[in-house]
């Protein structure tokens, strides 16, 4: 293996290392992370660590430090449902440019198949759900919706509203333990993946555009219930230790 091989290998595996303990709650919210420490943690030399440090900067998760380093950036309550609030205007744009531009027909197969996939994961009974699956399908039913306006702009803003953990389409969704506790909540979000996809084929730019909006409006619902009924949860959530809630927010 050549030098400049050796190098991507280690800042791979130190992006990876640390992502992986930010989002786990294992390096807290306002942690100072020094280089010299992780990369004898590590094993690895520090310029590695520094380029993955800059790489999880530019995904949201540390901040650059006045002094010099980076911290670990923590978050308010407010910053999630803002957010998530900004994902479904961003989203809502893209299901109303692609009915007002119109889709290829490919597309909309493609993200009709999607669709059709998707109403496998949910069964009959409250417990039969493929959540693995659903989650999967879910992540690239929201992934084709940016691609159908044909907006390199829109898909470079909407990539970047999604890099945080729990502003992704999937982020609160239920845990395999707690499948009835939402599975209304399945039902109702997959009924608004059929809509939309109807509506953007109609050429229905409002609708299209509300009912996006409104699907994301499922993520903050989930979201406030974790932190009012399910704080325990939090945990299994990437990224949501390092959110501080916020009691006034709270219904």
């Amino acid at each position: 293996m050549d030098r400049q091989t050796t190098a991507k290998t280690h800042t791979m595996r130190a992006l990876v290392e640390l992502r992986k303990r930010i989002l786990d709650g294992a390096i807290p919210g306002g942690t100072r992370l020094f280089e010299v420490a992780l990369a004898e943690d590590l094993q690895i030399s520090r310029t590695p660590v520094r380029e993955a440090m800059s790489r999880l900067a530019e995904e949201g998760l540390l901040e650059r430090a006045r002094s010099g380093g980076f911290l670990v950036r923590s978050f308010a309550y407010a910053d999630v449902l803002d957010t998530i609030e900004l994902r479904g205007v961003l989203e809502g744009t893209a299901a109303r440019l692609a009915a007002e531009r119109g889709v290829s027909e490919r597309a909309l197969k493609e993200i009709s198949a999607i669709v059709r996939a998707l109403d496998g994961c949910v069964g009959v009974s409250p417990d039969d759900v493929d959540f693995d699956s659903y989650s999967e399908l879910n992540g690239e039913f929201h992934n084709a919706l940016a691609t159908l306006p044909r907006s390199a702009t829109l898909e470079r803003e909407l990539a970047r509203a999604k890099q945080l953990p729990f502003a992704s389409p999937s982020a609160f969704l239920p845990d395999k333990t707690k499948l009835s506790d939402f599975r209304r909540s399945l039902q109702v979000a997959q009924e608004q993946h059929r809509e939309i996809v109807t509506a953007i084929a109609q050429r229905q730019g409002s609708r299209a555009e509300a009912l996006a909006r409104e699907h994301a409006c499922a993520a903050r619902r989930n979201l406030e219930y974790i932190f009012s009924k399910e704080r325990n949860r939090v945990t299994t959530v990437p990224g949501l230790a390092l959110v501080a809630p916020d009691d006034t927010i709270l219904p």
